[in-house]
């Protein structure tokens, strides 16, 4: 293996996207009720983490070209640290900790992510990690996090494989034009993975013309992107700053959140998106604002990788742009349209095309890269994502995982992020803002949960009347 490796565009995208006001780090917090040793941990860490070399580099940025490179001063014990909560040393004192750690950027000479171990935490301890978001999207760095976990602490495995990726054959045009036309190589690379076909252009020159078929649908979807109206003004929007705070919320339980979709005919991650725009809802309410007639857009993340198990880590995802329904008050027709307006994403080819755009900005020069940056944010006031989790409990260094919440970086002037986690039969929200704009993310944290119980109860509501319904007419009959 080569010392030095090529970034790809769109992870070199990530790389540059780096803001003081907008730190590109993905952070997370596993919270476990016994107390995790510090060895123990490093032990663990040594063995299933940096066995994927990719977490021995670190980045040099040369301008045009950024390269990973093995780090040959790595120190483990610079990237496993261990530090004590203030005060009461509750879940207060664990969202300052995390909120100020979320705002500090991490070391560019060195590899990018450390963990931090938290002693004494709310009963228990507790794990922050944080990782650039050069390294891998959040399905690359979930399949990270399971192969340091155990599903049985009494059978450890000793270590995963590691991943070198594919062989990215470019055609003979990339080779001779050079980076530029990586933007499109890239695209159509994944473009035809994500088909199925798995083959070069070159040698399967009837790929080309199938993508070429596509090429339309990606340049309406490009049209539309570039055609959007900037998002709703709101206090969502505005001057950022450099300092964020967290916040997450009591846990659902994935049992009734399944059974309420089921009852609405709709997916999870409808209700879900319904309680989140019911909870910006009331937020605005809460601050005197006008909600009548107002939508909140979102950048929501799509997995472009194709099925089976992660070749790679790295960025392959895109994203869409979703309109949370703010203005409807009644939560079930709120559930119903975000699946109404879900439904036509799904067939929608913004995900690719955002694909592209995040590969130009990775080879564009810098003031072309700000430009887009700020065409993007203006679109958007928040970024929402929701990950998959393992479904049963996950040990670490012997002991049991029994919550973990993470929170996406958000780009360029946008100041709010959601996301949702699901893991061993409950579900997690978490909040993370930049202060200027929600100085209060707990708020719209506990406003998550009300809105879900909002639902819940309307729903049962809705079910007892059309029982009463049914046991009147019986008795009609019979009489």
């Amino acid at each position: 293996m080569a010392d030095q490796e090529r970034l790809s565009s769109v992870d070199a995208a990530w790389l540059r996207m780096d803001r003081p006001t907008n730190l590109m780090m993905i952070c997370g917090v596993m919270m476990f009720s016994g107390q995790l040793e510090l060895q123990q941990l490093r032990q663990v860490i040594y063995l299933r983490l940096l066995c994927f070399h990719r977490f021995r580099q670190r980045v040099v940025d040369k301008g045009i070209c950024a390269y990973w490179e093995t780090d040959t001063n790595f120190d483990l014990d610079w990237h496993v640290r261990q530090i004590a909560l203030p005060g009461a040393a509750g879940s207060i004192e664990l969202e300052e900790v995390v909120s100020d750690l979320i705002s500090t950027p991490l070391d560019p000479s060195k590899p990018m992510w450390q963990f931090h171990l938290i002693e004494n935490a709310d009963g228990g301890s507790a794990l922050v990690l944080r990782i650039h978001h050069c390294y891998g999207d959040g399905f690359a760095l979930m399949h990270v996090i399971l192969s340091m976990t155990d599903s049985d602490p009494e059978r450890p495995r000793r270590h995963a494989e590691d991943i070198v990726g594919r062989d990215n054959k470019r055609s003979t045009w990339e080779r001779i034009l050079g980076p530029v036309t990586e933007v499109i190589g890239d695209v159509g690379r994944l473009a035809i993975d994500v088909a199925g076909v798995g083959r070069d252009w070159i040698s399967n020159p009837s790929h080309a013309l199938e993508f070429a078929k596509t090429g339309v649908d990606l340049a309406a979807e490009a049209a539309i992107i570039a055609n959007m109206t900037p998002d709703s003004r709101t206090r969502f929007k505005g001057a950022l700053g450099v300092m964020k705070r967290v916040a997450w919320a009591q846990p659902l339980s994935l049992f009734e959140v399944k059974a309420l979709s089921e009852a609405l005919g709709c997916s999870i991650n409808d209700v879900l998106l319904a309680c989140v725009s019911g909870a910006l809802r009331c937020y605005l309410q809460e601050q005197g604002d006008i909600v009548e007639q107002l939508e909140v857009r979102t950048m929501v993340p799509v997995n472009l990788r194709p099925p089976g198990p992660i070749s790679e880590l790295g960025n392959h995802f895109g994203l869409v742009f979703m309109s949370l329904p703010i203005s409807i008050a009644d939560p079930l027709e709120r559930v119903f349209a975000v699946r109404t307006r879900m439904a036509e994403l799904r067939h929608s080819q913004q995900p690719l095309v955002a694909l592209g755009i995040l590969a130009g900005m990775g080879v564009a020069p810098s003031v072309i890269r700000e430009r887009v940056l700020e065409a993007l944010a203006a679109n958007a006031s928040a970024v929402l994502t929701n990950m998959p989790g393992s479904r049963e409990s996950r040990y670490l260094a012997g002991q049991r995982i029994s919550r973990q919440v993470f929170w996406v970086p958000q780009t360029g002037g946008i100041g709010l992020g959601m996301s949702i986690l699901s893991y061993a039969g409950k579900i997690d929200f978490g909040v993370v803002s930049d202060l200027k704009r929600v100085p209060d993310p707990s708020t719209i944290a506990r406003l998550f949960t009300e809105q879900f119980e909002t639902l819940l109860l309307a729903v049962m509501w809705q079910l007892c009347e059309r029982d009463l319904q049914v046991q009147g007419k019986t008795m009609r009959n019979k009489q």
